[in-house]
Order: C-alpha cells, then structure tokens, then sequence
C-alpha cells in the first residue's frame, strides 16, 4: 500500500485554528491553547500493508508505519532517525521489541532498549526527529525540554537528549516516589546538557507544574528574550507517541510469522496504563486498520481510569498510593484528552471537559460516548498484594520473571477472561525489565531484601532469571551522583530559570 502524496497536518485538540506540519508540532510539544496535537486525518493500512511487515526488521517497519504520519519527512530523513535511535548495538536484542510466548498469552517485551523500560522505544527516537525537524524548519532558538516523570520517562528521555546540539533537558521527578533503581539511573546521567530535580510532591504535582510553565506567557517570554523555546518529551508530545504505534503493527506480525494468528485474525492487547499514551498508541493502531478487538487499560491502585472506563466520570480527587509499579502511579492521565478528541471530534466539548478537570477535579462525558468508548476498551486494576502474587504464580507456572507493571497486565488480563470468556489471542504489554524493581520482584518470589543493597538484589535475581542484567544498570555500580536538586512544586518555574541561564549546554 503506497502512502498518499499529501502532507498531514496537525491541530490541537481544544480549538486553535493553527495547522502544523508534524515537524512543528514536534518542535513546539503543546498546542498555544494547552490542548494536544492530533493529524487532522488518520492513516488507513490493509492486510496486505500488514503482511508486508512479516519480513522486514523492526527500523523497516517503523520507516513504513512512521511515513504515513510523518509525511513532511523525506525517507531519507526517517531512514536516518531510525537507524539512529534503534540501531549502533543501543538494543540488547535484534528483533528491539520481541513477543514471547508464556503459557497461552503472548508477552510483548519494550524493554530492551539502553534504560530497560518501554519508553526507549520513542525517547531513542523522539531526539532525533525533532533535532532533524529543527534543521528542516530553519529553527534558531535553543529548545529547552521539559519532563515530568513518574520513573521511567526521565532516564529514557535523558539518554536520548544527552549532548543533542541545540537542545537541553530538565527532569522533574517525584521525590521518594521512584524506585531506587530508576532514582540513580537519572541522578548519575551524563551530558552537558541535562538536570534532574526532585519535587517534594508526587508526580500530578510534578505534572502539573510542567502544564503550569508551559502554558505562563510571561515566562515563555522571559525565555524567548534568552533565545530558548519550551518543549516536551512528555507523551503529550506527538513525537513521543507515534513511535509507540509501531510496535503493535510489528507484533502482530511477528504473531503472523510464528504462526500464532492468521492475517486477519483480531487480537487483544493488556497494557499497563499511566499517562494513557501507550495504550492510546494501541488504539491509533486499530483505527488505522490493524485487527485490535480488545484494549483492555491495566492500574494498580491509583485507579482512576479503571472508574472512568467504567462510568463515565473522570474523577481527580481521591487519595494518592505510593505502589510497587510506580511507574503507573498517576491521577491526571493527560492522553485520554487524545481519545476524547477522535471519539467525538468536538473540540469545544474536549477544552470544557479539561476546563473542568482543572477547575473541578472531574468531569463527566456522559452515557452514549461512554458506550461507544467501551466497545474498544476495558479496564480494570490490580492491589500490591495481587500483583506480587501474580509475579509469584507467572514465575512458578511459566518460569517468567514479570516486573510488577507487567504483573498488573497480566492479573487484569485473567481478569478480562474471566470475566468476558473472550477468546481472542491476548498480549501482555510488557514495559519494564524486572532488574529496574528487583526488590519487589524478589519480595514477590520470597527472597530475603530487607537492608539488602541495590546491586546485591541485582546480583540475587539474575540467579532467578534467564536473561542477564542489563549493561546500564549493571554500570550503575559504579557511576557518581552528578544531580542533587530539589524544589517545591510552587518553586519549579525559578528551577527552570536558573537551568535556561546556565552556560553548559552544547550549541
């Protein structure tokens, strides 16, 4: 199937009447009226487009499936950021997203990328299109990207970033509500470029603070008088998101290839949800064409698109758990304002229903958009407790370590059959290496951890598991501490401020 010779443009999902080419809309992160960037149309494959991704390695496909959205990159161009993110040994495995069978359930591993979590798989490519986007558009100013994390974003999108020319990196990230493992993964990044600071808060006010700045026209001023414009690596960031499409167009046909399904055969995806931009990819997917039954939205406790999935109501305001998979631990997940957008394609009621969030903690898109919405998705959640036994009963009965955000899938998923008897094939969607949380994981399988340091757990559970520890937490032995930072959530914008007047940074 042969892209169409037109360039897609993208808008904001609350009004603006400003049309970007994707180069743009990458640079600039977050639409002028607060909203999202989405393409105006949606790119359609068939089966044969599909099948056609059977025999072509990972950066093939994603050339393929990134130059229906990207249409304002030549092939060359897109050529080139792939090879660049996903290629020069930066992926411990060949095939960089491989599916596993484990029992009747296939997993589908985004983890093995350079900080062992699944946002490698947009945060090696994301600086590489937008510093390609800021040569095609003549862009002068120094982009300054900011990044609220709940763990694993703020490394991946460290490491990407490092010592990029024209661009610098600040992390926010909760204090004390990462795992010990991801704190120092960003606390010894390199790069004359980068900061990380803690936020005493957790990560909505982290996130909140980033939405706060970005959207305070006298401070963007005082910036733009620097020469440095704001940006995100966020998946509020459309070159964030469309790298993550890819990977369910090539596991379906890696699925194909070992015979698992038939071409045209609809599967199920599991995906263990935070920001709502992982699973949304999911469904970008099947409205593209791919044959997606069922997207079932995996929480831990803090569960608040569990209810909204179930009735309607997006509701804020209730208490925050600090959990086992932190990386989900999230009340403001800011993708879902993507789906209200292409669900109803009514701006005014997306910018009266996030109006409304921000004023009211809740909003409600009432009965008829909830039914339509559920004939996609399901949802449900999954306590600490449960998911340490799931992580127990997965390694007893399939000899798989899970982490614990792919615990969470995986319970919610026997949850799903159970409750719906649905048949189709199911794909756990698998976004962190367990090394990244080995405590809980070996508290999961009963090993002693308490007063036990990081890489003694390392050490403990690499005799549990049959793939080694990866190469950059293994070298966290011996890297120093170069960030120390910390600021309140009311403090963050002088933060930014004094990074933006700093002087290291490459030009």
């Amino acid at each position: 199937m042969k892209k169409e010779a037109i360039v897609l443009k993208y808008s904001s999902t609350r009004g603006n009447a400003e049309q970007l080419d994707s180069a743009k809309a990458i640079i600039r992160g977050l639409a002028a009226d607060g909203g999202l960037f989405v393409p105006d149309a949606m790119p359609q494959v068939d089966m044969a487009f599909i099948e056609g991704l059977k025999a072509l390695s990972y950066e093939e496909r994603a050339e393929k499936v990134l130059g229906l959205f990207l249409t304002d990159y030549t092939a060359e161009e897109l050529a080139g950021c792939v090879t660049r993110a996903y290629a020069n040994g930066r992926f411990d495995t060949e095939k960089r997203a491989p599916v596993k069978a484990v029992g009747e359930k296939s997993v589908l591993e985004l983890w093995h990328g350079p900080t062992s979590a699944f946002k490698d798989m947009a945060l090696q490519l994301l600086p590489q299109l937008m510093s390609t986007a800021l040569k095609k558009t003549g862009e002068k100013d120094e982009v300054l990207i900011l990044v609220a994390t709940s763990g694993d974003t703020g490394k991946a999108a460290l490491e990407g970033f490092r010592d990029v020319p024209q661009i610098r990196i600040m992390v926010f990230y909760p204090q004390g509500g990462v795992s010990r493992i991801q704190q120092l993964q960003m606390l010894t990044q390199e790069g004359s470029n980068v900061n990380v600071t803690a936020v005493t808060g957790n990560f909505d006010d982290a996130q909140s603070g980033v939405k706060r700045i970005f959207g305070d026209k006298d401070f963007n001023e005082a910036l733009a008088a620097k020469g440095i414009r704001l940006s995100s690596a966020n998946s509020i960031n459309w070159g964030r998101l469309v790298p993550q499409i890819v990977y369910y167009f090539s596991a379906y046909a890696d699925l194909l290839s070992a015979g698992t399904i038939e071409p045209g055969e609809a599967i199920d995806f599991t995906v263990p949800t935070g920001n709502f931009g992982d699973i949304l990819a999911g469904f970008y997917a099947k409205c593209m064409g791919l044959p997606v039954h069922k997207l079932i939205c995996a929480s831990n406790a803090n569960n608040v698109l569990t209810d909204f999935l179930r009735t309607g109501v997006y509701d804020r305001q209730r208490d925050f758990f600090k959990t086992i998979s932190p990386s989900m631990d999230i009340l403001i997940s800011s993708n879902l304002e993507r789906l209200l957008y292409h669900m109803t394609e009514d701006k005014e009621k997306v910018a009266s229903w996030m109006q409304q969030l921000q004023q009211q903690g809740r909003y409600d898109v009432g009965s008829e958009l909830l039914a339509k919405i559920q004939e996609t998705f399901w949802a449900d959640w999954t306590s600490d407790e449960d998911t340490e036994a799931c992580i127990a009963e997965v390694y007893r009965k399939h000899h798989y370590v899970a982490d614990p955000h792919t615990a969470v899938a995986w319970s919610v998923a026997e949850k799903y059959q159970q409750a719906t008897g649905d048949a189709h094939h199911m794909v756990v969607v698998s976004t962190a290496s367990p090394y990244k949380f080995n405590g809980s994981v070996l508290d999961a399988l009963g090993v002693k951890t308490q007063g036990v340091d990081e890489f003694t757990l390392l050490d403990e559970l690499q005799q549990r598991n049959e793939d080694p520890i990866p190469e950059g937490l293994a070298s966290l032995r011996k890297k120093a501490v170069r960030h120390d930072g910390v600021c309140a959530p009311a403090t963050m914008e002088k933060a930014v401020m004094l990074f933006a007047s700093a002087d290291s940074v490459q030009k």
